[in-house]
């Protein structure tokens, strides 16, 4: 594929499946590593092979139980920067406490910075990651930061069942990711609608009003992650209220926690398509509404790139960087 492949990956435990698929595609092996616990629930790592002078790229999303998964990471960056690796690659497919990005409300975390903080302390050099929450997360690094798009991946899915042109409208479930919306409304070339929200608290969302014309038009929500899926079907609800035929979203990190597999299925959403950067259950697998995307093949090029020096903005836009 690529003639400069000396590096090694290694994974933690949160999306193994998502790991083994792009040591795959690169004809590699996974770094060999012991992540386990102590009896009292202390987190074990033991690097089993020699990874002095080697680069590494390290695979794990931050994704429930992110607290679990991010000492796992910590702990297996400081052993690689212990046994003397040349440079560590953090590749978070889903970079979890990314939501509280900013203070809202008074005396309120930005936990975004202290995660950016306590990565970068453990150790990362780099990190590779894959839709934001907020493209301003990256200044919270004082460490390159790579940010992929599933843009290509859905937009590509969506343009090959025949879903775009002017029958469809995008629809962005609050102010907040108009700016993902619009760019999945110019490559699905159809026109952009916005949920005006007013949030009473965390994961409580109330829609309000439809800016744009959804009409006797084909809804597809764009958002970046679907958590307790709260906002998805209220937006759902309200745009059938004016008018609209059908209601399809789509996002890149399918979270699903609490009650979202349950509001999804009593929705009036026909399809709900996510990526793999979330290891999803079975269960939620079998579920008919929901489509998986693999991002193995975007991250695995990314990864080649990287180790190469080459451009990763050209994954995404035609030229150089």
């Amino acid at each position: 594929m690529h003639s400069n492949m000396d590096f090694l990956i290694f994974s933690g435990n949160s999306n193994l499946s998502l790991a083994k698929e792009v040591v795959k595609i690169l004809g590699l092996r996974l770094g060999e590593a012991t992540v386990s616990k102590f009896s009292d629930g202390e987190i074990y790592v033991r690097i089993n092979e020699s990874v002095r002078g080697r680069d590494v790229f390290l695979i794990q999303s931050t994704s429930s139980p992110a607290e679990v998964h991010l000492m796992e990471m910590m702990i297996m960056i400081d052993a690689l920067r212990r046994a003397s690796a040349n440079s560590i690659t953090g590749v978070i497919p889903y970079f979890g406490y990314g939501r509280q990005d900013r203070t809202v409300e008074p005396r309120m975390a930005i936990s975004a910075k202290l995660i950016a903080n306590l990565l970068t302390k453990a150790g990362l050099d780099r990190l590779l990651t894959m839709d934001l929450h907020a493209g301003q997360i990256q200044g919270f690094f004082d460490i390159p930061v790579d940010n992929l798009y599933a843009t290509p991946i859905i937009t590509k899915y969506l343009i090959d069942k025949g879903i775009y042109g002017e029958e469809y409208v995008v629809l962005s479930p609050d102010s907040g990711g108009v700016t993902r919306a619009r760019a999945y409304a110019k490559k699905l070339n159809c026109s952009l609608a916005i949920i005006d929200k007013r949030r009473t608290g965390p994961n409580i969302a109330k829609a309000m009003n439809v800016i744009g014309e959804v009409e006797n038009k084909n809804i597809i929500i764009i958002d970046d992650m679907i958590d307790t899926a709260g906002t998805l079907t209220e937006a759902a609800n309200a745009v059938l209220l004016k008018g609209a035929k059908s209601v399809k979203a789509a996002a890149t990190h399918g979270v699903l926690s609490g009650p979202a597999i349950e509001r999804i299925l009593n929705s009036p959403i026909d399809e709900l398509i996510i990526t793999n950067t979330i290891e999803i259950s079975k269960e939620k697998i079998s579920i008919s509404k929901i489509k998986i995307l693999p991002v193995d093949d975007i991250i695995a090029e990314a990864i080649i790139r990287l180790h190469n020096k080459e451009s990763i903005t050209s994954l995404f836009y035609d030229g150089d960087d």
